[in-house]
């Protein structure tokens, strides 16, 4: 008998989005643009923002918050945009390769009240090393590192 790899859950939660793919970044027209129904302020408790070659990382580390944006798909688009997603933070279900590993998530929506979303959280290897010697974005704002 073969074991079954576990099945990945893909629940059409909305994403936290924290780095180039807020608004006005280098990629959130090229993945966003028309493919959402709705995006508003949102912030990860209990996670670091790191500063990484071109786009940032979120670490879970507690006493922390990240802030970002959180995107509800198109329900026409979801899949297609988790997937884009996936392949722009090279994510790969149990890849240990990965840089990036997607992770649903409580998240606090600037209005009130929280909600699951998918949240691209750095690999453990690539965490360990951030914790390490990694640079924090002092106030988890990726845009306010400028």
């Amino acid at each position: 008998m073969i074991a079954e790899e576990p099945r990945e859950d893909v629940r059409p939660l909305p994403f936290l989005v924290y780095g180039t793919l807020r608004p006005g970044e280098v990629n959130h027209d090229l993945f966003l643009r028309g493919r959402t129904l709705a995006e508003e302020p949102g912030h990860l408790t209990g996670a670091v923002l790191y500063d990484g070659p071109g786009y940032p990382y979120a670490v879970e580390e507690s006493g922390e918050t990240v802030r970002g944006e959180l995107v509800t798909a198109r329900p026409e688009a979801y899949g297609e945009l988790l997937a884009a997603l996936d392949r722009l933070e090279e994510y790969v279900p149990g890849d240990p390769r990965n840089l990036y590993e997607r992770a649903a998530r409580d998240v606090v929506r600037a209005a009130g009240g929280t909600v699951r979303a998918w949240v691209y959280l750095a690999a453990p290897g690539i965490a360990a090393r951030l914790r390490g010697t990694g640079t924090r974005i002092t106030g988890g704002d990726w845009i306010s590192r400028r």
